[in-house]
């Protein structure tokens, strides 16, 4: 059944990706393919090629690959995109092929699929999808090239055939050559010297143009310093380098980069590790060449084949950074502040240069490449009721997750929330509508205080600053720092806290998304915004915040959901009496806080109880899991083993030399005459005190 669904999930997000692009009007889709079938493209240009630097790739590309534009041409791109579609799937099973031995049955049977998926989300592909690149081919003819079956004259064709479309895989003949392949690296050369030579006589003027005037393409297309290009060179101009020093620069660390990098690759060639290898030239050629487009990125996706980390628990670090980094925007990765934004700007070249040079992936022959240390986990938990809990399979871990991939979900999380939440319904007679209801329902209850309460809090000038501050503060402030607390130092409670905190927040954007809801400071009825002022109701665009976030999604109350689950969180955890009380305190205080701002209703302070509840409700319901577990201390290693063992081999020597030697310490220091009996109660309690010091 799980294979099954990976198919369909791989069939869905293809099909889903071809008919992105199939939807869009013809004049937007495919829009590289103009460089192509445009009036001044490749079909029909009567000039040069580079006269308008668009087209960017080598002559032999643009002599080659002209039958296949023929048919996005006649076809509106139609067969073009279902020809890259299939190209996609056809790369997906040569990786899957080329996976290093010993692979079980259970990662042969889903390695297809997955790596089907993981290259159609990827920003490459989806790139290559939009805009009619043509650049999966030269990976696909690489990595054909891994495959048992292919023989050395065939290898070297097709790396040939493949510098030719994208000069900087001439690395591969490196390597090859280095391992041993010497023929096989003799006829990729002959090949791509074949190929080159072969478009020069066709097209000698174009050649002469890309070949000398742009020194193999170096100044076509996009600016050398944009974004897009993820290369050394453009890392350097956009830091503001320029002219020799930069130039001089750029040889240094291109050199330093391939000289590590093709070593590296080298090494887990020999090793057996052909598509990791790949992915490590690749990668080198990525940061070396002059541009290096989004479409060209795909070899960094391969290296998630490499396996790091000694423990179990580390090893979906790296596949998981290098996924995300692939396959989600910039804001996605991380936040948007100044000193952050730069590494997210420059993810995909950070990521090629540490998948070359850095990552230390284990060899096949390490004893870590198939035995990692466990990770110790607790068999599911018994309840009260047969049926729970209803994930019987799942072990929970005993140990502090690891840190990086702890930090890289939780801001995809906060992302994916943030989107959500931003993209919620937010049509305003809605969210009113809903809000009258509320007030309708509190009135019933004789619980509508909002707007004799915000009064207060408007007209004491104290008292509203605090709770402004407190607002736009505690908010995120709290949970975060309980949570580092936890993950410090309690490890198996942070496991079983964040876990209903999660679903709570899940359960919010259902909510936000089924009931949008305006807050009484948008409801025009005399509340006041006691932090953004009288907001323009007639204004569409009215209030400052508007243009952030959704400012509908008032029920249920995170600020309260989230504070409830501290409270929670801190009154089972803290050892002292007032700091339970402190955190039995600290929901009360937002509640009061929501309502006296005019962010929320009190109703939508017991939405936010509410979801928290389910939250540890679903917890117990899946996993069975209810009360806080024991924090057990983490069993000894190997080495402190043996070092206690060696410290209690000195304990009769130092109660000898502590007695003076005398015969009243000699009922510690001897062994009994019998190896399984038990030593004097004196003995075994001056032992034991000695064991806690050590």
């Amino acid at each position: 059944m799980g294979l099954v669904a990976l198919w369909l999930l791989a069939g869905v997000l293809a099909v889903r990706q071809a008919a992105a692009v199939l939807r869009l009007p013809p004049d937007e889709r495919l829009t590289d393919l103009e460089t192509w079938i445009g009036e001044e493209g490749v079909l029909h240009v009567r000039g040069s090629l580079y006269d308008g630097d668009s087209f960017t790739g080598t002559p032999f590309s643009g002599l080659v690959l002209k039958p296949l534009t023929r048919a996005a041409e006649q076809s509106l791109g139609v067969a073009w995109t279902f020809g890259t579609l299939l190209l996609v799937v056809v790369l997906g099973l040569v990786v899957a092929r080329s996976l290093p031995g010993p692979v079980s049955r259970r990662t042969s049977l889903i390695a297809a699929p997955l790596a089907i998926s993981l290259l159609v989300l990827s920003l490459p592909v989806r790139n290559t999808f939009t805009l009619g690149q043509t650049s999966i081919i030269p990976v696909l003819l690489v990595v054909l090239s891994l495959l048992p079956r292919t023989s050395g004259r065939q290898a070297g064709v097709l790396i040939g055939v493949a510098a030719a479309l994208q000069p900087a895989l001439l690395l591969f003949a490196v390597v090859l050559w280095f391992i041993g392949r010497r023929r096989a690296a003799a006829l990729a050369g002959a090949t791509f010297a074949g190929c080159t030579a072969l478009a020069w006589a066709a097209m000698p003027h174009d050649s002469w143009t890309y070949w000398g005037h742009h020194i193999g393409g170096a100044g076509l297309g996009a600016p050398a310093d944009s974004l897009a290009n993820q290369s050394l060179h453009g890392l350097l101009l956009r830091i503001g380098l320029e002219g020799p020093v930069e130039l001089a620069l750029l040889a240094v660390l291109a050199v330093a980069v391939t000289v590590i990098g093709l070593r590296r690759a080298v090494h887990y060639a020999k090793d057996g590790q052909l598509l990791l290898a790949a992915a490590i030239t690749g990668s080198v050629a990525l940061a070396v060449s002059p541009t290096s487009w989004q479409h060209q990125q795909l070899w960094i996706l391969l290296a998630v084949v490499g396996r790091v980390g000694r423990r179990a628990s580390d090893r979906l670090v790296w596949p998981v950074l290098v996924v995300l980094t692939m396959s989600l925007s910039r804001t996605a990765l991380l936040p948007d502040i100044e000193i952050l934004g730069h590494i997210g700007y420059n993810a995909p070249l950070l990521a090629a240069l540490v998948a070359a040079c850095v990552v230390p992936f284990h060899s096949r022959t390490s004893p870590r490449w198939g035995d990692p240390e466990p990770t110790p986990v607790a068999d599911p938990a018994k309840s009260r009721f047969a049926w729970v809990p209803l994930l019987r399979f799942l072990k929970r871990p005993l140990t502090r997750p690891n840190l990086m991939l702890e930090l890289m979900l939780i801001r995809v999380g906060y992302f994916a929330y943030s989107w959500i939440r931003a993209h919620a319904p937010d049509e305003r007679s809605v969210a009113e509508g809903h809000g009258d209801q509320v007030l309708t329902l509190e009135g019933w209850l004789h619980i509508d205080i909002e707007h004799w309460f915000n009064a207060i809090v408007a007209d004491t000038s104290w008292l509203k600053e605090f709770m402004n501050w407190y607002y736009s503060t505690f908010h995120f402030l709290i949970p975060l720092s309980l949570l580092a607390w936890l993950y410090l130092r309690r490890p198996a409670t942070y496991r079983w806290a964040r876990t209903p905190l999660a679903f709570a927040t899940m359960l919010a954007l259902v909510g936000f998304w089924l009931y949008p809801l305006a807050p009484p400071r948008l409801m025009g009825l005399g509340y006041v915004d006691t932090a953004h002022g009288p907001q323009d109701l007639n204004n569409p665009d009215f209030g400052a915040l508007t243009k952030l976030s959704n400012q509908y999604a008032a029920m249920p109350s995170l600020h309260v959901g989230w504070s409830l689950w501290c409270g929670v969180v801190i009154a089972i955890v803290a050892p002292y009496v007032w700091a339970k009380v402190l955190g039995i305190l600290y929901p009360l205080l937002t509640t009061a806080v929501i309502v006296g701002t005019a962010n929320h209703y009190v109703l939508d302070a017991v939405g936010g109880a509410a979801i928290v509840s389910a939250g540890f409700g679903l917890q117990y319901l899946l996993l069975g899991v209810g009360k806080r577990p024991r924090e057990e201390a983490p069993p000894l290693s190997a080495s402190m083993g043996a070092a206690l063992a060696r410290a209690r081999g000195l304990v009769p020597g130092l109660v000898r030399q502590r007695s003076g030697g005398h015969d009243d310490a000699e009922p510690v220091d001897a062994e009994p005459a019998d190896a399984g009996a038990e030593p004097p109660k004196e003995g075994r309690a001056r032992v034991e005190r000695h064991d806690q010091r050590v």
